[in-house]
């Protein structure tokens, strides 16, 4: 969503959206407010906007009333409608839950061997 709406406004067009969803049928399986972030690239020449993710199951006729309403509404920028697979799901139920962690977290930074350092003193040269 645009970056010039109040903290209030982007809560009001979110809970707009996440009553759409449930008055059509749809059950609300997850949902993450990201904030104010950087966008990769200018849109509307804006370098930043709100961040919101729906994750839903609903009926596939309802993606396009969905997508209609967000081309409709001029507080939002972008948007992006993604079917999951049961890879994904499975993947977003366990990312969740806590069972995945990055690469990163899990990285232990390598011993150094004694043998490898070697201090050079360059004052005598």
């Amino acid at each position: 969503m645009t970056p010039v709406l109040s903290e209030q406004q982007m809560k009001d067009a979110v809970s707009g959206y996440r009553e759409l969803i449930t008055s059509n049928g749809g059950v609300m399986v997850h949902e993450e407010n990201w904030g104010l972030t950087k966008l990769a690239y200018p849109i509307q020449k804006k370098g930043t906007g709100f961040y919101h993710l729906f994750e839903f199951t609903a009926n596939t006729d309802f993606i396009k009333t969905f997508e209609l309403a967000f081309r409709r509404d001029e507080r939002i920028l972008r948007y992006l409608t993604v079917k999951l697979d049961k890879w994904g799901v499975d993947y977003n139920k366990r990312k969740r839950n806590g069972e995945l962690r990055s690469a990163a977290k899990e990285a232990k930074p390598a011993a150094v061997p004694a043998a490898a350092i070697e201090v050079i003193d360059d004052t005598e040269l």
